[in-house]
């Protein structure tokens, strides 16, 4: 069985960093080369996501939930003022939103049909709250 995170790596993650990429290449004329070493890929993958190549299984620019964080995520980029570590913890953020809603169910049963989406809860509880039940029920 595949964890929502190893799905989230292949299909959100490069979703995040696509949406990310158009906006800083678009709206603040960013150089791919150096979009690229915001988001600590490559120049290729930044082509890649800004051609909507890479990156489109999930189209969070959709998700109204998840703009903020993104906004966040991009201003603060664009301006020099967040670290990898702060960059980590937003796309943290950013999964997590996506995960509650619902919007990672059909690729987790796309990834392992042997997975029920009727009967998972995993994501849609939030991690603080499985380990909340975990403790309780111990």
């Amino acid at each position: 069985m595949l964890l929502p995170c190893e799905v989230a790596v292949r299909s959100l993650v490069p979703a995040l960093r696509s949406a990310i990429a158009r906006e800083l290449t678009q709206t603040y004329r960013l150089k791919q080369k150096d979009v690229a070493n915001l988001l600590g890929v490559t120049q290729t993958a930044v082509s890649k996501y800004t051609r909507h190549v890479r990156g489109i299984v999930l189209k969070v620019e959709e998700v109204e939930e998840v703009q903020p964080t993104l906004k966040e995520i991009v201003v603060s980029l664009a301006n020099g003022r967040m670290s990898k570590y702060e960059l980590v913890a937003k796309f943290c953020v950013a999964c997590e939103i996506i995960r509650r809603k619902g919007l990672m169910c059909e690729l987790c049963r796309l990834s392992d049909p042997s997975i029920d989406v009727q009967q998972c809860f995993v994501c849609h509880s939030g991690t603080h709250s499985v380990q909340q039940t975990s403790k309780s029920e111990g």
